[in-house]
C-alpha cells in the first residue's frame, strides 16, 4: 500500500493478514502473486468478507435467532457508515473504508453480500437454479465485482467475468459442504433437482443417498464449469500480474471439483481441498496457460481505467 497508510489502517491490515493466513492459505498464496498493492488491498477485502461470514455463520447452533439478526443489522449499519466519510474503528471496518474510497467500490456490492448472508441466516431453500444461481452472485460473484475495482479492471463490459468467476467458487464450495451444511440445516441444491433424485431434503445428508448425491454434485459442478470459462475470459482484461492470481486461485478451486468428481460417493467422506504438490501444479498450470497471452498483451499494453458501471445479478440465466 501507500506511504500515506496511518498506522491505524497498517494495524488493520496485519488484522486482515493474520485472517487470511489463519482462513485460506489457497487465497493467501494466491493473493501473493499480486503486485503489494493489489495484494495489500485483497488482504483487506478478504478480511472485511471473513469477518461478515464469522459473524453469522452460527445456523443450527444455540444462538439465538434474534442475535443473528442483530448482528446482521450491526454489519449492515458498520459497513454503510464504512462507505462515508464516517471514522471507522474496528480493524476491518478500516480496511473496508481504506479500499473502498480509494478504488470506487461501489456500495451496492457489499449490501448484496450482506443480503446474501441474510439468506442463509434466514436458512433459505431453492426451489430452482437461478435462485441458488442468485445467492451465489450475493456471497461470492459481489466479491469478484470489488476485486475488480481493486485490480484496475480495464473494462466495464467484462465485469460480468468477474461475478462469475465468483459465482462459480461458490459452486464448488456448495458442492464440497452439502453434507456438513446440511448438519447446520442449510440446503442448497434446487429442491427441483432433489425431487427429480428421489431425496428428502431433510435426508440428503443420509449414507443411502450418497450415490444420487454424487450425480446431483456433477450436475452442479458442470453449472460451475461453465461460470469457470466466462471468468476465464475476463482474465484479459486485467493486468498480466493480476491474471496470474487470479488465475491461481481459480485452478485451486477447480481442482477441488475435479477431486469431488473423482471421489464420488465418496466425497463427503472427509472435507477435500488441495494440498502440497498439488496445489503447486494447479497454480503453475494457470499461470504458464497465461503465458500464451503475452505477445497479445504486448501489441495491447494494459492500463487501469476507473469504473463507472454498477453491475446487477440481472445477467444470470
Amino acid at each position: 500500500m501507500p506511504e500515506a497508510m496511518t498506522p491505524q489502517v497498517r494495524a488493520a491490515l496485519d488484522e486482515c493478514l493474520w485472517m487470511i493466513q489463519k482462513g485460506s492459505k489457497s487465497f493467501s498464496l494466491a493473493a501473493r502473486l499480486f503486485d503489494p498493492a493489489t495484494r495489500d488491498a485483497a488482504f483487506f477485502l478478504y478480511g472485511w468478507c471473513r469477518y461478515c461470514d464469522d459473524q453469522v455463520d452460527q445456523v443450527g447452533t444455540s444462538v439465538d435467532p434474534s442475535e443473528l439478526a442483530a448482528r446482521l443489522k450491526a454489519l449492515k449499519d458498520n459497513t454503510v457508515a464504512a462507505f462515508s466519510a464516517t471514522p471507522q474503528h474496528e480493524p476491518v471496518f478500516i480496511a473496508l473504508q481504506y479500499i473502498v474510497h480509494r478504488h470506487g467500490i461501489p456500495s451496492h456490492y457489499a449490501l448484496e453480500l450482506i443480503e446474501g448472508m441474510a439468506m442463509d441466516v434466514r436458512a433459505t431453500r431453492y426451489t430452482s437454479l437461478k435462485e441458488l444461481l442468485l445467492y451465489c452472485y450475493r456471497v461470492a460473484g459481489t466479491v469478484g465485482l470489488m476485486m475488480a475495482h481493486v485490480m484496475g479492471l480495464r473494462d466495464e463490459g467484462a465485469l460480468k467475468h468477474a461475478a462469475d468467476l465468483g459465482i462459480a467458487m461458490q459452486l464448488t464450495n456448495i458442492a464440497r459442504d452439502i453434507v456438513e451444511d446440511a448438519s447446520m440445516g442449510r440446503i442448497y441444491l434446487p429442491s427441483v433437482w432433489l425431487a427429480e433424485a428421489n431425496i428428502v431434503p431433510e435426508e440428503i445428508a443420509a449414507p443411502e443417498n450418497r450415490e444420487k448425491l454424487a450425480m446431483l454434485t456433477l450436475r452442479l459442478l458442470r453449472e460451475a464449469e461453465r461460470y469457470y470459462r466466462s471468468g476465464d475470459e475476463g482474465l484479459w482484461h486485467l493486468s498480466f500480474r493480476s491474471a496470474c492470481a487470479v488465475a491461481a486461485a481459480r485452478n485451486v478451486y477447480s481442482e477441488i471439483g475435479a477431486l469431488l468428481q473423482q471421489k464420488g460417493a465418496r466425497a463427503w467422506d472427509e472435507r477435500t481441498y488441495v494440498t502440497g504438490a498439488r496445489k503447486i501444479r494447479v497454480v503453475l498450470r494457470g499461470i504458464l496457460a497465461l503465458l500464451r497471452s503475452v505477445p497479445a498483451r504486448l501489441f495491447k499494453p494494459w492500463s487501469p481505467a476507473p469504473l463507472r458501471v454498477i453491475w446487477k445479478a440481472s445477467h444470470i440465466q
